[in-house]
């Protein structure tokens, strides 16, 4: 009897550094969007889950809170059967897996049933929440050592050899920190030494302590250290905190499809936001081809292609070469885009625009259109819902001949997450991204459905609305009735910079 043969699964056990989804390495997120499993700690950042595929299974393994978790054992028998099923599997784990991340365990489990399995660092806390607190771990003649330990058992530790030590950096040290501050002064540390304790490092609430072995816990008294980084020694009197980001200590929601937020989010966390992504659109595929297939099939007969969005470009484009046509087919037609992004979107297919109006708005493609428009028959893949009705109307006006096509649909998602709703019912949200008349009203329709006591307006009174152009500007007037910040250049870096202007005032 032949023995059974697994397919060939791979597991991955990823370090998600600390605080926000950017300060993943490029390469663990390079792996991430090709998960078919994810099994993740308590404290890796909830935004990660966006860079993993739809499809892919999350499994929470975490503890918080001092609460159990699911023991290492199940975690083990879980990684090795789901690598045995032939799965793509992530153990995403809090820092660097090998710095008190539990990961030898995981790796005899793998090792022992045979599983491939790859390591991938990540950014210790233990390096990177000293640095964010302005604190260098190393200094010539005042740290040329430090330590780095876990005070999850201070007893098991030997504190006469650690006191004598230049700088100690302490991992959940939170509730023992008075016992570690005697074994330290009973041990000869001079209980005049500086301490400074980073909480919540990497985040919108990060918040530091300084002091000395002698007053830190008058300091701290009634106050939740967990999860904490402690740095002991000199170096803490050196710390210089570098400029703020332009953006630091904002919230911000972004209201657009699910699978094009995580470009944006990377642009605002660069600029320190805190980034809350909010799916307010749902792309898919029309209900009926026949529209775009007829076109397809005359393209000759058409003078101009009309592409208004990045959703208009890929969706027409897929469908040209499910019909096996190329761009060959577009050789006697003109192309004409709306946005920055619409061209960018058309140049990686291959394609230059014929005509881009200079203001990045519908409108002005036929208030600068390069060509007399009477008699000109133009394609219009659009959103089957409708849209863009202003410029079919001017271009009819103008006895041009329009053929709208279906290309793809927009949807509203069923409910908003529940994260997303209790950050905006306990007021955490500072600012809300509209990229689209529609992201509006799918926000505004998600958010009636949780508000059963608050209006709308009253629960976004203290919140920002931000615009990235007159459109949806219009959009936010009518249904809110105010905007606060719309963007001059009608891009998502134009929306950005308005930001930026906005958080100086």
């Amino acid at each position: 009897m032949s023995a059974v043969v697994h397919p060939r699964g791979k597991v991955y056990l990823l370090g998600a550094g600390i605080g926000q989804s950017s300060f993943l390495t490029l390469q663990a997120r390079a792996i991430l969007a090709t998960a078919e499993v994810l099994l993740y700690d308590a404290l890796v950042d909830s935004q990660i889950f966006s860079l993993v595929p739809k499809t892919c299974v999350l499994v929470d393994v975490g503890k918080r809170g001092g609460q159990p978790g699911a023991e290492q054992n199940q975690i083990n028998r879980i990684l090795v059967n789901y690598c045995q099923e032939g799965k793509r599997v992530i153990r995403l784990k809090s820092g660097d897996p090998g710095v008190f991340g539990r990961v030898y365990p995981e790796m005899l489990a793998l090792k022992q049933a045979g599983c491939d399995f790859e390591l991938i660092t990540g950014i210790s806390s233990a390096l990177a929440a000293p640095l964010l607190a302005g604190i260098p771990l190393t200094e010539k003649d005042i740290s040329r050592c430090f330590a780095v330990l876990s005070a999850h058992d201070p007893e098991s530790l030997d504190w006469s050899a650690l006191a004598k030590i230049d700088t100690i950096v302490l991992l959940m040290a939170g509730q023992s920190l008075g016992q570690i501050i005697e074994k330290l002064y009973q041990n000869g540390r001079n209980i005049h030494d500086s301490i400074a304790i980073i909480r919540q490092a990497g985040r919108k609430d990060q918040q530091i302590w300084r002091g000395t072995l002698e007053n830190i816990l008058a300091q701290t008294a009634g106050v939740s250290l967990s999860p904490s980084i402690m740095v002991i020694g000199q170096v803490v009197d050196l710390a210089i905190m570098s400029s703020p980001p332009p953006l630091g200590g904002k919230t911000i929601v972004i209201t657009r499809a699910a699978e094009q937020t995580s470009q944006f989010s990377e642009i605002l966390q660069n600029q320190g936001a805190e980034v809350l992504e909010m799916p307010a659109l749902e792309i898919r595929p029309p209900d009926r081809w026949q529209g775009l297939d007829d076109a397809i099939g005359q393209l000759k007969e058409f003078d101009w292609l009309i592409l208004t969005s990045a959703n208009a470009v890929n969706f027409f484009f897929d469908r040209l070469t499910f019909w096996g046509k190329d761009a060959r087919a577009l050789a006697t037609v003109k192309i004409a885009v709306v946005g920055k992004k619409t061209s960018q979107v058309l140049h990686s297919r291959g394609l230059k625009a014929d005509f881009i109006p200079g203001d990045f708005v519908a409108d002005a493609l036929v208030n600068e259109f390069p060509d007399p428009i009477r008699g000109q028959k133009f394609l219009f893949p659009r959103v089957e819902t409708g849209g863009r009705e202003i410029l079919v109307k001017e271009l009819t006006a103008k006895a041009g001949q329009v053929t709208e096509v279906a290309a793809y649909y927009s949807g509203c998602p069923a409910r908003m997450d529940s994260g997303i709703w209790e950050a905006f019912r306990d007021g955490k949200v500072d600012i809300v991204t509209f990229a689209s008349s529609k992201t509006v009203q799918n926000f505004y329709q998600l958010l009636r459905q949780e508000t059963a006591e608050l209006s709308v307006n009253s629960l976004l009174e203290k919140v920002c609305l931000a615009s990235i152009g007159p459109q949806t500007s219009k959009t936010c007037q009518e249904l809110f009735g105010r905007v606060d910040i719309e963007a001059r250049e009608y891009t998502l870096e134009g929306l950005t910079s308005a930001l930026i202007e906005w958080s100086k005032t």
